[in-house]
């Protein structure tokens, strides 16, 4: 497995990979789906293209050859603190340990590249055995809730009104 950087001729793969894993019939194949909570697109090609353009930001892919097996993107907030999201894998390698080398991988790079100090990232509060496989990965629920866009079907359709983000961090050490 090699692990690069997301070019714009990447998007059309990379977005079917994204939709494959979070959404839909396939995505329910793996563990890691919003299919249950959410309905319609977990993201579009335009967001994706916005995400490779922006210098704050970083999608990395996991390359089995030619095929993307998997990607996470990273942002920078604020100086030290990055956002980690769209962690992805194709749901047929879930379980695999693919997850956590592209964890492993952002978080690198955040401290290599960016002197990140901590990451953060957003989690629905309904997925518990996300959440716990974070923790067993160190990153820490923050106490800190946000609003799920209920409204912006940017975001998908809600299945249920009740969804939240809980707040996790993970402090690094260089």
């Amino acid at each position: 497995m090699f692990i690069g950087v997301a070019q714009e001729q990447d998007i059309p793969a990379l977005h079917m990979l994204v939709e494959s894993a979070y959404r839909g019939e396939s995505a329910t194949r793996g563990w890691t789906h919003e299919a249950d909570l959410l309905g319609g697109q977990r993201t579009d090609q335009v967001a994706l293209r916005d995400n490779i353009r922006d210098k704050n930001q970083i999608i990395l892919l996991a390359m089995d050859g030619e095929k993307i097996a998997g990607c996470v993107q990273l942002a920078r907030v604020q100086d030290g603190l990055v956002y980690l999201g769209l962690l992805t894998v194709d749901p047929h390698r879930q379980a695999g340990g693919l997850g956590k080398m592209l964890l492993n991988a952002a978080e690198l790079y955040g401290t290599e590249k960016w002197q990140t100090k901590a990451v953060e990232m957003t989690v629905i509060r309904q997925r518990t055995d996300l959440i716990a496989y974070y923790e067993r990965r160190g990153y820490a629920p923050t106490g800190e809730r946000r609003p799920f866009p209920l409204d912006n079907p940017r975001y998908g359709l809600p299945k249920t009104q009740d969804l939240e983000f809980v707040v996790l961090r993970k402090v690094l050490t260089a």
